[in-house]
This record gives C-alpha cells, structure tokens and sequence, in this order.
C-alpha cells in the first residue's frame, strides 16, 4: 500500500512541477496547487496509512498497538483548507493580473516589475540569458 502512495506522491509532484514551469499564468497557480496536494499525500503517508483501527487508548495501557496516528491527519485536514483558501486567492490576484496586463503569459507580465533604476531591483541578467535572446537581426 505504501508503494501505491509512494508512486502517487511522485506523479502529482511531477504534475505540478510540470504545471508551474509552464508560461500561462493560469497553469502556474493551479501547479502549485497540485504540489500542495502532493505535499499534504506525503504528510499523509506518515500516518501508517493501513490500519483501520482508531487511535483510541484501551484503559490499561499507556501506547497505541496498531492504531493509525491522528496527528497527520489532522495536519493534512488543516493543510487542506489552508492550501485551498491559498489557491482561490491566488487565482482571484492573477485573473486580475491577467485583465490588467492583457495576456496570460507569464514573460509578457514582466511589466509588473520596478523600473531599471530602480536601487531595490537586482541587477538586469546578463546577454543570453533574457528571454528575447538572440536579438532580432536588422535584415529581418
């Protein structure tokens, strides 16, 4: 059971990685979405995932025998809700974005960012490594 849980963690990580390296802006919020799953599946598989016994302590005894432990699936529930008030929070700022800007590609929102001159802004990246490389030739 754990190599099922194990194989499925992989996939929905590799779904959201592929999903946020993408350029729509729309597939970027709905990947990190999906690594938020993946990472409440993970946290959830630390809970010994295969007992059907309740974490309930028989009067006597002072450990659980083979009982799944609560504490995971409490923290996935509360993960849940956090992770999903996070993602219609994040798709309500880039549809307003997207309408603001005018396109859903995640090159073309560059405009959001501060001006050159700008002394908190980085250093602008060297030549070959800006998306409009190589510059267009003059004979074109």
């Amino acid at each position: 059971m754990i190599w099922v849980l194990a194989a499925t963690v992989w996939v929905t990580v590799a779904a959201g990685v592929y999903l946020t390296l993408s350029r729509d802006a729309f597939r970027i919020v709905i990947g990190l979405a999906v690594l938020g799953a993946a990472a409440n599946l993970l946290l959830f598989g630390t809970g010994r995932i295969g007992s059907a016994l309740p974490a309930v302590v028989p009067p006597g005894q002072t450990l659980l025998g083979e009982a799944a432990n609560p504490l995971p699936q409490a923290l996935v529930l509360t993960a849940i809700v956090i992770g999903f008030a996070l993602a219609c929070i994040s798709l309500v700022l880039m549809l307003r974005l997207i309408r603001d800007a005018g396109s859903d590609d995640a090159l073309a929102l560059r405009h959001a960012e501060p001006p050159a001159d700008d002394p908190v802004k980085p250093p602008q990246p060297r030549a070959g490594c800006d998306p409009d490389w190589p510059p267009p030739e003059a004979g074109r």
